[in-house]
């Protein structure tokens, strides 16, 4: 049973010594004297002379159960083990029923969009619901860019809001904002719980549609007034439903098996889809038995093992990279677990002139680059399970495909291997990243520049071993990313990939990676501005204006906050820095590098002007 990590608000606790936790980490956007007039009425009700230990049983046999205390009972009914989030003055009905209850660990952050990064990599590295908290207003709207990245992205997360009393949401009040409308278009779906009643359906609404075969990003509401109304007697949490397993028809598999054995150069897309259903094995046999190339998409690196002689890498680079010659010549496209927000389809068929097969748990959106000539929405594994053994009974096989791709992207890979100039280049910087972390060692990449080398370049070789956002794109993200990651895998190295933009923006974090005692390492490669921009600033104009910033110290910013810092100052230090980190005995660890993305322009040059033997 997991106990909370931070102590949390007692009803012994004096209001001095709360309030100065409070101000201390920032955990509220409450006034100061209204948390404090709060808890001296709420002493005066108990009317008792020492202090009361909400846990004590004594205590608990003589208060009844109140909204907040059902919605906990809800949350561990659902399998909850943590919560990201940030106390404020209207959820601490919330927090003290989560200290009673004690089954669910509470995760003090230093900023609400950090809080919602963490939940939403907790989520997509354990497949269950992350779940993050705010208090109402400003706390609310801080959640937004998370829940938007999670709902983009089909990544399963539960934002819970606080909200002003009933009373008050008819008119223009203190903090009052109409969060129904705000987070309406950013999740599945946003519901606001307007009577005790409504508890138990509302939260199981919430985590069920939040897990459909697309998984998406909800909301739940509590206002301050109903979370402390007494709870109904007979209440309890709904059980969670089985999973609905769906399976496609013999015809659509026979359909699918058909149009693959007319096809003269097919190929293989595989998305994240893949991982969310564990169908990599499944892939990878598909593969071998019809001999076809695999390329992945950023979000889906990893699902295709790089070693692999099939594998060609991944798709969705700003320029025509050399995986796009073998889109060139397909006029199959096999689409697996691929979502049309992971790259514009226009990229992998600029004719519209191919066939695609769309193998999901849901179909596509409508796109004119990806008009499908067959929709199978099943499950992934049940599909391809049942597609292989189509394919083999009709003894359906492709002849060796001579290519360069493969090539190229080693011989690229490589390039820079004993470079020791200085700043680094990109080829270098990800080469000495990959010696230096072990196969299942996971690596969380920003967006900016860096994303793009690291993306291309960076080999993989099992799922969810190098996570992209490469829907909605969000900077900053990594940072608190990955001490969700480090609470979903119990402690184990993740290293965190930035660039100085990104990271000063969650920087934070550390101080609650930290705190937790979180091994991390977070590598920020330093360019002083806004790398990708000023890349395609480049592209477009041939100059760029308005990118450039300049740093702190980041040693001295990393051990302010209690983490080690380390700047590298030649090219052999990183690669021996970054393993140094990876295989400590813990903590938190800031690596700042200095890159040359001088070498940025050099590759779209090459990009554009490269032709492969046809």
């Amino acid at each position: 049973m997991l106990r909370p990590h931070v102590r949390l608000l007692r009803r012994g606790d004096t209001q001095r010594r709360y309030t100065r936790q409070l101000v201390t980490e920032q955990q509220h956007h409450s006034l100061i004297s209204r948390i404090g007039s709060r808890l001296h009425d709420a002493a005066a009700e108990r009317k008792t002379d020492g202090p009361a230990n909400p846990t004590d049983p004594a205590s608990q046999r003589n208060r009844r159960r109140n909204v907040a205390d059902l919605m906990v009972q809800c949350l561990v009914q659902e399998g909850v083990e943590v919560i990201f989030g940030i106390p404020g003055e209207e959820n601490i009905p919330f927090i003290e029923a989560l200290e009673r209850d004690g089954r669910i660990r509470f995760v003090v952050t230093r900023h609400e969009q950090g809080a919602g990064f963490m939940a939403l990599t907790y989520a997509h590295l354990t497949g269950k619901p992350g779940v993050c908290l705010a208090t109402l207003g400003p706390g609310a709207l801080n959640l937004t860019l998370p829940v938007a990245c999670a709902n983009a992205s089909n990544t399963p997360l539960v934002a819970l809001c606080a909200q002003g009393s009933v009373r008050r949401l008819h008119k223009e009040s203190h903090q009052i904002i109409d969060l129904v409308s705000v987070f309406r278009p950013i999740t599945r779906w946003t519901n606001m719980i307007l009577s005790p009643e409504a508890v138990t359906e509302t939260m199981r609404k919430g985590f069920a549609l939040a897990q459909r075969k697309r998984p998406a990003a909800t909301c739940i509401i509590l206002p301050e007034d109903i979370a402390e109304q007494p709870a109904p007697a007979d209440a309890e949490p709904l059980s969670r439903a089985l999973q609905v397993h769906t399976v496609p028809t013999p015809a659509d598999i026979d359909a699918a098996a058909d149009i693959i054995a007319k096809a003269k150069h097919p190929i293989i897309l595989a998305g994240n889809g893949v991982s969310r259903a564990h169908a990599d094995y499944q892939l990878r046999i598909l593969s071998e038995q019809l001999n076809l190339p695999v390329a992945t998409t950023f979000e889906g690196k990893g699902v295709f093992s790089d070693r692999h002689d099939n594998a060609l890498g991944v798709v969705g680079f700003m320029r025509h990279d050399y995986e796009n010659f073998a889109f060139d010549d397909a006029d199959l496209i096999i689409a697996i677990g691929f979502s049309i927000q992971q790259f514009d389809p226009v990229k992998i068929n600029p004719k519209n002139d191919k066939k695609i097969i769309h193998i999901n748990t849901f179909v596509e959106d409508t796109d004119a680059h990806y008009t499908t000539t067959l929709n199978i929405m099943a499950d992934i594994d049940a599909t391809l399970t049942q597609l292989i053994d189509a394919l083999r009974e009709r003894d359906v096989r492709f002849d060796d495909m001579e290519s360069d791709i493969r090539r190229l992207l080693m011989d690229e890979f490589t390039s820079r291997k004993d470079d020791a100039s200085f700043p680094m280049k990109p080829q270098r910087v990800v080469y000495d990243t990959r010696r230096a972390l072990g196969d299942s060692d996971v690596a969380l990449v920003d967006t900016g520049a860096l994303k793009m080398w690291m993306a291309r370049l960076y080999p993989t070789y099992l799922p969810n071993t190098c996570i992209i956002d490469n829907s909605l794109s969000t900077m900053g993200w990594t940072l608190p990313g990955a001490v969700g990651a480090s609470l979903a895998r119990h402690g184990r190295p993740v290293l965190a990939v930035m660039g100085d933009g990104s990271f000063m923006m969650n920087m934070q974090e550390i101080e609650t990676a930290v705190r937790l005692g979180c091994h991390i390492v977070i590598l920020v490669w330093v360019d002083r501005a806004y790398g990708l921009i000023k890349w395609k600033m480049d592209l477009h104009a041939g100059y760029h204006n308005d990118v450039d910033f300049g740093n702190p110290d980041f040693v001295k910013l990393a051990e302010s906050f209690g983490a080690t810092g380390t700047l590298i100052h030649a090219a052999d230090e990183l690669g021996p820095a970054i393993e140094a980190a990876m295989t400590a005995d813990g903590g938190v660890h800031v690596i700042a590098c200095p890159v040359d993305y001088s070498e940025n322009m050099k590759l779209t040059d090459k990009l554009g002007e490269l032709e492969l033997p046809g």
